[in-house]
């Protein structure tokens, strides 16, 4: 994403501005994390550190407003948040333990049990709102683009932040539940800043973006085509936090403490909106207008297997891996 921010920077008018503050996401957030951390413990006798590999978008809000709100200290943990490019990049820092904890999509996780990698889920990380043409993220087109439906996408050249992956499988189902055949896509892999740009050059025909890009795309006149998470599954579980098996076996109580912190504090920001958005302002240079503006995923403290077990079965579908993980030993 760094090496996006003096293209995206150079580029006008209103949309770009918003843009070159998305950007920032980066940036920022990972100034909030530390350098130094490291597990063990902390400045009290009862008090555990713990690092967190989080992705500086909004989706991770909770887990900012639980350490601003206090619930990991009520549990005696002392959280330093270290950013990642993505979640593919936090899946071996937790298992080398870098991280204690980590945040990835559903896929990724899906992806690394089958790859053999020993890692366990302890909370839920965001799931779709489930409802149409109010979900965090879609795919989206030029406002005078001939793409209608989510079937009109066969044969059309998509981009995507990360080929074989959740933004792939969701776009790719919901083609095919429209009538359409998504093996006929070409997608083709960007940044989510850069696909925006891309799109009005006419680079590619669409995009799948998620929020706060899906908020500045439809802002700036492009509109979305289809809801590939919602259309995929209502409640789909788009990502989760996770661990090692090791640190799970070695410390569980660690393990038990910041889970339910965390389910404390998606919940939390599941009711208080008005919260989530406030705290963007802490870890990301949103302006106010964008903050206000984006669609706010659902949170929630309850994993949602159904969705899971339909993911890693679409993951076959789409020769992610040959044959389905075992879920029981990933889902806690």
């Amino acid at each position: 994403m760094h090496r996006l921010f003096t293209r995206v920077a150079r580029r006008r008018g209103r949309t770009i501005a918003a843009l070159t503050l998305a950007l920032t996401l980066s940036a920022t957030a990972t100034a909030c994390g530390g350098d130094d951390a490291s597990a063990g413990d902390g400045s009290g006798d009862d008090t555990t550190a713990v690092t967190v590999g989080v992705i500086p978008i909004l989706d991770v809000a909770p887990i900012y407003l639980g350490v601003e709100q206090g619930f990991f200290a009520d549990e005696g943990l002392d959280v330093t948040l270290e950013t990642a490019q993505g979640g593919a990049a936090i899946v071996p820092g937790v298992v080398s333990g870098q991280f204690q904890f980590g945040f990835s999509n559903t896929i990724s996780l899906l992806l690394a049990t089958s790859e053999g990698l020993p890692l366990t889920v302890v909370a839920d990380g965001v799931s779709s709102t489930g409802e149409e043409g109010n979900d965090f993220g879609a795919v989206i087109v030029p406002a005078d683009s001939d793409i209608k439906t989510a079937a009109d996408l066969e044969g059309k050249k998509v981009a995507v932040n990360t080929l074989n992956n959740i933004n792939t499988t969701t776009t790719n189902e919901a083609v095919r539940k429209d009538g359409g055949d998504p093996s006929t896509i070409e997608y083709v892999e960007l940044a989510f800043p850069d696909i925006i740009p891309a799109i009005q050059k006419g680079d590619v025909d669409a995009g799948q973006v998620v929020e706060p890009f899906l908020t500045i795309g439809t802002s700036s006149g492009m509109r979305a085509v289809t809801d590939n998470f919602v259309q995929t599954d209502p409640d789909l579980t788009v990502a989760m936090y996770f661990t090692s098996e090791q640190f799970a076996q070695e410390d569980p109580e660690v393990v038990e403490a910041f889970t339910s912190a965390m389910n404390e504090s998606l919940d939390y920001a599941q009711e208080n909106p008005d919260a989530v958005r406030e705290v963007l302002g802490t870890y990301t240079e949103l302006d106010a207008d964008l903050q206000e503006q984006v669609i706010l995923p659902r949170w929630t403290s309850e994993i949602d297997v159904d969705s899971v077990e339909l993911l890693s079965e679409l993951a076959v579908t789409d020769g992610l891996y040959s044959e389905q993980p075992d879920i029981d030993t990933l889902l806690p």
